[in-house]
């Protein structure tokens, strides 16, 4: 099964690209069942058990996001932007947009409130499905430990003060109504100026959506003895003031110091369990003393996790100078 799960998201990944690229001859069953080298209704079949749609409304949603952001982002034509994701007139656009998203494209750029996108789904995850190799770790050198200071920022997210872990995170979520993994990764993708966000999607981890730890005194005490809610979300400039979805929470985040422990990119599948080994004992060896700094447990600061194969795996904490 996990073999399956992984085609699917070599499909996922395949999508995304040809979406890019504008190649809609690429974008059809028959070129994605020969890409996999399986018949039409196997592949068909198949995406479906793993993502719960069918092939053809996964590849109209994903088109509509791209084309949402086109809107947001551009001051391209309406007309265009609709011929250029393979809409035949500006009326099937429209009425694709609106069924999708509960406004028209043309009322969405006057007022591009947040909405939910239909994010590239990831059937190939490691902690969802219990991989992670426990192999040699070859991509990247040592743990690289240095201090930052990060500006003020707004962080806007969701937050449990109950679970342990991203897999145990999107389980308790998922039991409350629209604040489900997909329901609010889409949203947060839909959000402009995204201070993490380097241009990419959901496919790639790259659209500026990341874990974080906030000190309060109702979450879990974590391993280190700090009382954390954990939460998903983005971080935003200072000065943001657009809407705030009603199941989400915003903060402000002080300037402040942080002290990060960094692990190059390395092998999603094969290197994840020992890469985070490798952290772990970096963090917990790490002599503050040393330093000059202590990890700043006040109420209200914020521990963020960065978790990106293809970049980095980094624990961000705050700290404070030892007086």
């Amino acid at each position: 099964m996990k073999e399956w799960h992984r085609s699917i998201q070599s499909i996922v990944l395949e999508i995304d690209k040809c979406i890019k690229s504008q190649n809609d001859e690429a974008l059809t069953l028959a070129y994605l069942a020969e890409f996999l080298g399986y018949s039409e209704y196997y592949v068909s079949r198949k995406f479906k058990k793993i993502s719960g749609m069918q092939l053809r409304d996964y590849l109209r949603y994903r088109k509509l996001a791209f084309a949402l952001k086109e809107i947001r982002d551009t001051k391209s034509g309406i007309l265009d932007i609709a011929v250029k994701y393979g809409f035949s007139s500006h009326e099937a656009f429209t009425r694709a947009f609106k069924e999708a998203y509960g406004t028209t494209p043309s009322e969405y750029r006057s007022n591009p409130k947040p909405v939910v996108l239909r994010t590239a789904i990831k059937p190939f995850d490691c902690y969802l499905l219990g991989i992670g190799g426990t192999g040699m770790a070859k991509s990247s050198e040592d743990i690289k430990i240095y201090f930052v200071t990060i500006p003020a920022h707004k962080f806007l997210h969701i937050r449990n003060y109950e679970s342990i872990g991203y897999f145990d995170f999107w389980q308790k979520q998922s039991k409350i109504p629209g604040q489900d993994c997909e329901t609010i990764c889409g949203l947060l993708d839909s959000i402009k100026g995204k201070l993490d966000d380097i241009g990419g999607s959901e496919a790639d981890a790259a659209a500026g959506q990341l874990m974080a730890f906030i000190n309060e005194p109702e979450g879990r005490i974590c391993s280190w003895g700090i009382p954390l809610a954990e939460s998903y979300g983005v971080r935003l400039p200072v000065d943001y003031n657009g809407e705030v979805p009603p199941q989400m929470q915003i903060m402000d985040v002080p300037a402040g110091e942080y002290i990060v422990f960094e692990h190059g990119p390395f092998n999603f599948e094969k290197e994840n369990a020992v890469v985070e080994a490798k952290i772990e004992k970096a963090m917990k060896e790490f002599d503050y003393s040393k330093s000059g700094y202590e990890l700043d447990t006040a109420q209200g600061r914020v521990f963020y996790f960065y978790h990106d194969c293809k970049r980095f795996w980094k624990y961000v904490r705050p700290v404070k100078k030892i007086k």
